[in-house]
């Protein structure tokens, strides 16, 4: 309960203005029914801050029982971002557009010394606010439109045909799609198209920058905290944040084993202090499942990632071939 009772104690205004470069951009991770817009709700009320959902369907206007939507009242309780605002018949909006809205209102929220809450949702759209994963190509010297234009024009194309040209002018990113995942190919070949510079040597460079790391460039913002729901205990690699996890199993114990432990987190990092918690351990770099490109003679069938090559091969696939 001290945690609860400090986090009303803390002033929404004048009281953060003072730790303005120690506000925490909060994240929050978990699977369905974890109770993540719960914590966010309390986190925003108690701690002045603002939500951002990260959800790829909720940006969609109606389909708000099937995307679990939080209901105007709670909308009411806190400001919430990013929900019902483009037309459900729009069939063009990507992760690329999500990050430039998400990150102008996480600029304004941080400027008006709030706490911006992201509550995910979709993984990539969560990365794309921490991370610099995604390649800025030139649309502003194209047009949109006609940039829009060519991604539907390469996606009509057969998808062993579009991998064959992306192999013969970035082979790397080729060895990492399969040819049935034709946007993926479609856009690594669009990127050389733009630029005349292949997708792999984008991510090289990200990854060369000054913090970046295996899941990209540098991050985004000084001073993520992330909170992860009934997080599974699997060793952080460079440029990842420390994750906390926040166990939700028994949600008659919701205020002790995950409100107040998630107030304490937050305002350890408003306060600039390392926070008593101690962080989940990540799979490292060296235990990622590398998107390798395999082919089964057998079978005549494409195979990308490692694990599933192995699993492929021990666990004895083509036996029944």
């Amino acid at each position: 309960m001290a945690a609860v009772a400090a986090a009303r104690a803390v002033s929404v205004g004048p009281g953060l203005r003072d730790l303005k470069r120690t506000i925490p951009l909060v994240v929050i991770l978990g699977a369905t029914g974890t109770g993540k817009s719960t914590l966010a709700l309390q986190l925003g009320q108690r701690l002045g801050g603002e939500i951002i959902s990260a959800d790829s369907m909720q940006v969609y206007e109606g389909l708000d029982i099937i995307t679990n939507k939080v209901s105007a009242q709670e909308q009411r309780m806190c400001q919430h971002h990013m929900i019902s605002f483009v037309d459900p018949l729009v069939t063009n909006y990507t992760v690329v557009d999500f990050r430039n809205k998400a990150t102008a209102l996480i600029e304004d929220i941080f400027a008006r010394d709030k706490i911006p809450i992201v509550v995910g949702g979709t993984n990539y759209y969560i990365e794309s606010l921490l991370w610099k994963v995604l390649v800025n190509t030139k649309p502003q010297e194209m047009g949109t439109k006609k940039v829009i234009d060519r991604k539907a024009e390469l996606e009509k194309e057969d998808g062993h045909e579009l991998h064959k040209r992306l192999s013969q002018v970035d082979p790397e990113m080729a060895a990492k799609l399969h040819p049935h995942d034709k946007r993926k190919v479609a856009r690594s070949l669009q990127v050389f198209e733009e630029t005349g510079i292949s997708h792999s040597e984008f991510l090289h460079r990200q990854h060369a920058e000054e913090g970046g790391g295996p899941l990209g460039g540098p991050l985004k913002f000084p001073n993520p905290c992330i909170l992860w729901l009934n997080a599974e205990q699997t060793g952080p690699g460079p440029s990842v944040p420390p994750v906390y996890g926040l166990e939700v199993s028994d949600v008659s114990k919701w205020e002790e084993s995950v409100l107040e432990p998630a107030l304490e987190i937050v305002q350890s990092f408003i306060q600039g202090h390392k926070p008593a918690a101690t962080p989940v351990n990540m799979p490292s770099s060296e235990t990622e499942n590398k998107r390798s490109y395999h082919m089964c003679d057998l079978c005549d069938r494409i195979i990308i990632g490692d694990r599933e090559w192995a699993g492929r091969v021990w666990g004895g696939a083509q036996k029944n071939l």
